[in-house]
């Protein structure tokens, strides 16, 4: 807890007045769809993988890293230097060189996939190895750390080097005592040093062997590369005066260990041998690189990084970050070099283009923008030989390097095109198309990266000149008269890239029939990857053309038809996915009109309609192509899985008339012995379920619901995996008792149970289809009141079959447990609580029990951590329910068993696990709501655990959720939260400031200021100079943002949504004392709530949000704010809105603010 002064003092220092939202926002549209920009007022909507939670003191810094001791015997003791800085590396000699493992180091040595856009997420921005998902440990590289006395660093670099190498003319640096360097540039070293080693430099007759480099060129170093000033001309001169400078100086040639050949020596690799103290790092540094060696033998490095032996690879691995961190330029010279050299070898060119490549991109949004920037600042002539050696390389009689290459050149376009910076790449890439000579390899990986680049970059970004320039190329390299069908594969490859850039092309009547033509006889290629391409193109124009299709649409429905009755499996599952995408664009459409928003200017041509009866019973001959060995998991896509979705997305399109084609065949072959046909027929059933009308389906499901229960007794493993989804669809979309109708009664419950409960003892995956229909059939009792009695009696039995299937020793299956644990959840929350407390209190007790046997468990540490996740999970919603009874007693089961409770979420949050932490918090947040005031006698141990949340940036879900759950404890403390707030409040309005936050956090702090100003009043006010900028500046923000990216809209919606929820809070915090505070920023808060009003499309949560404010202003600022209320006809207007809407809680806020604000201007 910090002082106010404290507070104050260290928000000024950590936290500027500002807000910092410029972090690019992660992207969830789907790819390849059009639509989201046709369709206005619409928007679209990984798993990730996890890294391991740590206490931080900032992003990706452990806060407690491991320590190396580097005193050696004979030496006075010192105190320990920094983890990870004392790297002293010897040049590699071989690839058996020995070197020291470190400890609990992971071997990296996966190999590149080859995907089109993968890049790895390390935020070292570099992956030495050929598997782009895999993160790094960035802590083991870190350079943000300082060193304890830059006298005592230098002195033990000294005495380390003069032991390996026994020189005792060595040279020696007279270094002032630490009370004189406490007043000198950290650089003095440099300074002092560069005088004697320009006139040694200049003594020499040697040239620096830098070819690529003119003599009057200049250099810039690593550790200040690129500013202006960091440069000196390469002629060595007299005056040194930089602080920052000390170059590249001619010394003396020697044979390089490894490779053999001469490398030069420079003064600089002096400095690097005794340390130096870097510029931009403020921390000392201690090497034995030579940058230059570096460069001309990377290929000893590249290999040995891919070594078996992880000694070799650890040191190679480190040997190449250091020269990527210390002459960034350098190494992606190095590396483009090493890719465009045929007479390199194959692993080395492959690793190093996939270091390029990451090198450029990355997943993590953050890691990105920090990768696009060292890119832009590398100087124009290293950019422009990195280029230059790239599209080399595209001629490459090596496949892999050509492939390699494409990828990277897109990389580089994505962030030159766009700032005009490589605007000859296309005229390039369509030379190596045109001219006579080229190979056909050429072609080939010209058309390839042609995709690439348009898959990477904007259709804005080219002209419509190179568009046609593009297209044509793409076009006549898909001709028959091409002969060589790798080129046509990447023409076709490519032209689904360029298929948005194709716009004015479709409008043009002409050249859309000259395309179409093209792609239909590509589809009848007698290549199998050729024709899986072209449906590939035809599904995808399905989505971005689908207006454009009617004249075409008996040739594609011959073509595709063909397709799933008599081709490969991979061109049927293409054919499908067109049919399946011109069911999405339809639903969406009706799901448009029905919205009655007026006419879309998009033309619905009703295909699936149209071609209904041929489509049908071609989709179901698919249902009847399974194969009898392939497991029963639902991550493999099989062609009759495709058919059976496609089924389902046609009968959202045209709901009842589905059921005449339908039912016959259903009927038909349920009834055979065969199992495919039984398989088929439930597949059918089930994939239907979801379109026609409940009055149509009812009858359908009273007849056939026995006996679907006895395929479950009866069927094969097939049969009953299929059977038991069919039965959760049913209760999906056929039982709601809340709502009024339902197919599962007093009559049939019992058998239906028993069946579920039986064949949860079956094989896992039918087992987990199980567990999701019980899912399904406790969610239907879910606010559906005394009907949920009749689900009561079955509930204790229930969960001990759920138990049981989650703690199955016969099979050893994730997501079979998962499944119950998620079932488990469903039918706790589901229960009618006042008929079933002992039951929750005897579930309480005995899955605390199995939490606390996990954390003695000898298993596999993910293992342990699912179920540990899984079990805080069960907790949290048990929590929850029970505290929501309306009987003490009932309530008081959660307050008997807290301080166990929370014991046990301690001992789970020092396992340090990201995957528990998440669900962990959860369950503190409800044991926070559920434990109210006496909640606070556990801040003081698991404040540290909230602090470690909130820093969390890397693992921003636990950052989020950590977010919320102090809102759970600031509301369930009230005032006495007070002692805890400055330093919440700090790390907070740190996080807002971040850039390398995701910015989907960010809405929810706001919303924690409402919370938190609720809870404690008027003591809030001195946080609100700097918490009301920051949401000045947010609404700012989102008055600035794109209103045509619709992605972009909807977290505008959200960040507006929590700064209205922040107002309101602070407003009524201020109530009942020191209203007067928040006047001053009445004025611009009137201006975001007229900003907000003139908004066209705006969802209920918004419109309530202003609702409030509006009110809340007028309640707590009274007539000091009528001023602002004087346009009586925009809110007149807004009110009514509001009082017109079918929300009763929009109805109810509205119907309060007239009255407040009523009460203002009549007063």
């Amino acid at each position: 807890m910090l002082s106010e002064v404290r507070f104050e003092d260290a928000l000024e220092a950590k936290c500027p007045r500002m807000l910092n939202f410029n972090a690019p926002l992660l992207s969830t549209r789907r790819s390849g769809n059009s639509r989201s920009t046709r369709l206005h007022g619409r928007s679209l909507s990984a798993s990730e993988e996890r890294v391991p939670f740590s206490w931080e003191q900032a992003p990706g810094k452990s806060k407690y890293p491991n320590t190396s001791d580097d005193n050696h015997d004979g030496d006075t003791p010192r105190p320990k230097l920094p983890p990870g800085w004392w790297h002293w590396h010897r040049p590699l000699e071989s690839t058996n060189v020995v070197v020291p493992d470190k400890e609990n180091e992971q071997a990296l040595h996966d190999q590149d996939d080859g995907c089109d856009a993968d890049v790895d997420d390390d935020v070292g921005a570099v992956d030495y190895n050929y598997d782009d998902d895999v993160d790094l440990d960035d802590d083991a590289f870190s350079d943000a750390i300082d060193v304890f006395s830059l006298s005592e660093a230098i002195d033990i670099v000294e005495k380390k080097a003069q032991r390996e190498h026994d020189h005792s003319d060595a040279l020696k640096l007279k270094l002032a005592e630490s009370s004189e360097m406490n007043q000198l540039s950290p650089n003095f070293i440099i300074e002092r040093f560069l005088p004697d080693a320009a006139a040694l430099a200049a003594s020499s007759a040697l040239n620096l062997s830098v070819s690529q480099v003119s003599s009057n060129q200049e250099f810039c170093y690593p550790w200040n590369y690129p500013e202006p000033e960091a440069c000196v001309p390469r002629t060595v001169g007299q005056s040194y005066s930089s602080p920052k400078g000390c170059g590249f100086f001619p010394w003396r040639m020697k044979q390089h260990k490894l490779c053999g050949e001469a490398a030069v020596v420079t003064v600089r690799y002096l400095l690097l041998r005794v340390g130096f103290w870097s510029y931009t790092r403020r921390c000392f540094v201690g090497f034995e690189i030579v940058w230059e060696e570096m460069a001309a033998c990377i290929t000893q490095y590249l290999l040995a990084a891919q070594s078996a032996d992880a000694g070799i690879r650890t040191q190679a691995e480190s040997v190449l970050r250091q020269f990527q961190e210390q002459n960034l330029p350098g190494f992606l010279l190095s590396l483009s070099d090493e890719l465009a050299n045929n007479e390199k070898p194959i692993e080395s060119r492959r690793l190093a283009g996939i270091i390029l490549k990451n090198s450029l991109d990355a997943k993590d949004a953050v890691t990105k923008e920090r990768l696009v920037e060292q890119w832009m600042a590398v100087d124009i002539a290293f950019k422009s030989q990195i280029k230059e050696r790239l599209l080399l390389t595209l001629g490459s009689s090596v496949r892999e390097a050509r492939h390699t290459s494409a990828q990277v050149i897109a990389k580089v376009a994505s962030i030159d095109i766009p700032r005009k910076q490589w605007p000859e790449l296309i005229a390039c890439l369509l030379n190596n198309m045109t001219k006579g000579d080229s190979s056909g390899d050429l072609k080939q990986s010209t058309l390839e990266t042609l995709g690439y680049v348009c898959e990477e970059i904007s259709p804005t970004e080219l002209g419509q000149d190179e568009v046609n320039s593009v297209l044509t190329a793409v076009v006549q390299g898909m001709n028959h008269a091409e002969n060589n069908p790798d080129v046509r594969l990447a023409a076709t490859k490519a032209l689904y890239n360029a298929l948005e850039f194709a716009e004015s092309n479709f409008q043009n009547e002409m050249e859309r029939n000259y395309i179409m033509k093209m792609v239909c006889e590509t589809a009848l290629s007698k290549e199998v990857e050729i024709r899986q391409a072209a449906f590939e193109c035809l599904a995808s124009i399905a989505s971005t053309y689908y207006d454009m299709l009617e004249a075409y649409m008996q040739t594609l429905f011959e073509l595709t038809s063909n397709a799933v009755k008599g081709d490969v499996e991979a061109v049927a599952l293409q054919a499908i996915e067109f049919w399946s995408s011109i069911c999405d664009e339809e639903i969406e459409l009706q799901e448009y009109e029905s919205a009655d928003v007026g006419d879309s200017g998009y033309p619905h041509s009703r295909f699936i309609e149209k071609s209904l009866s041929y489509l049908v019973p071609m989709l179901l001959e698919t249902l009847l192509k399974q194969e009898e060995d392939v497991d029963q998991d639902d991550n493999i896509w099989s062609i009759s899985m495709a058919g059976g979705t496609c089924l389902g997305l046609v009968a959202r399109t045209v709901g009842d008339a589905i059921l005449p084609l339908v039912m016959p065949f259903v009927e038909a072959n349920i009834v055979k012995p065969d199992w495919r046909c039984q398989e088929a027929a439930t597949m059918a059933f089930g994939s239907i379920l979801e379109g026609p009308t409940i009055d149509k389906l009812s009858v359908l499901v009273h007849s056939g619901l026995d006996f679907l229960l006895a395929l479950m007794k009866e069927g094969n493993n097939h049969v009953k995996d299929t059977t038991a989804w069919t039965i959760g669809r049913i209760f999906e979309y056929l039982h709601s008792p809340a709502s009024g109708f339902s197919v599962i009664s007093s009559d049939n419950l019992p058998k239906v149970v028993e069946v579920l409960l039986e064949s949860i003892k079956d094989a896992p995956n039918v087992s987990a289809k199980v567990c999701w229909a019980i899912y399904k059939l406790a969610e239907g009792y879910e606010d559906a009141g005394s009907l949920s009695s009749l689900f009561t009696p079955y509930i204790h039995r229930i969960i001990e079959s759920l138990l049981f299937a989650a703690s199955r020793t016969d099979v050893d299956d994730s997501r079979l447990r998962s499944a119950a644990y998620e079932s488990l959840n469903e039918v706790v929350r589901c229960s009618n609580i006042k008929e079933t407390s002992h039951i929750m209190r005897e579930l309480l007790l005995m899955i605390l029990l199995k939490l606390s046997q996990t954390l003695e468990l000898q298993i596999d540490k993910e293992k342990q951590a699912d179920l540990q996740a899984s079990l805080c999970g069960v907790l949290q919603v048990i929590i929850q329910k029970v505290s929501s009874a309306d009987d003490l007693e009932t309530r008081s089961i959660i307050l008997s068993e807290a301080d166990k409770i929370m014991v046990l979420f301690l001992n789970v949050f020092a396992c340090r696990s990201s995957t528990v932490h998440e669900e962990a918090m959860l369950a503190i947040g409800a044991l926070a709501q559920a434990t109210g005031s006496e909640f606070g006698k556990y801040l003081p141990e698991f404040y540290k655990y909230l602090e470690m949340g909130l820093q969390n940036f890397q693992e921003y879900q636990v950052c989020s959720i950590t977010v919320g759950v102090v809102g759970d404890i600031v509301r369930a403390l009230n005032d006495k939260a007070l002692p805890y707030c400055d330093g919440i409040m700090q790390l907070l309005l740190a996080n807002l400031s971040s850039e390398a936050l995701d910015r989907s956090v960010k809405p929810p702090i706001f919303s924690v200021f409402s919370d938190i100003a609720l809870s404690i009043e008027e003591n809030f006010e001195k946080y609100v100079p700097y918490v009301v900028p920051m949401m000045q500046r947010a609404a700012e923000l989102c008055a600035q943002m794109d209103a045509n990216d619709d992605e972009l809209m909807e977290y505008g919606d959200q960040l507006k949504c929590s700064i209205f929820e922040a107002y309101s809070g602070i407003l009524q915090g201020f109530k009942n004392s020191k209203s007067e505070v928040m006047l001053p920023y009445a004025p611009h808060l009137w201006q975001f709530i007229e900003l907000v009003l003139r908004q066209k499309h705006r969802d209920v949560q918004l419109t309530k949000a202003v609702a409030a404010v509006m009110g809340d202003l007028a309640d707590v600022l009274g007539t000091n704010t009528r001023q602002l209320f004087a346009d009586l006809k925009t809110c007149a207007d807004f009110l009514g809105e509001c009082l017109g809407s079918d929300d009763d809680d929009l109805k109810k806020t509205a119907s309060w603010t007239q009255d407040r604000i009523k009460s203002i201007l009549v007063s």
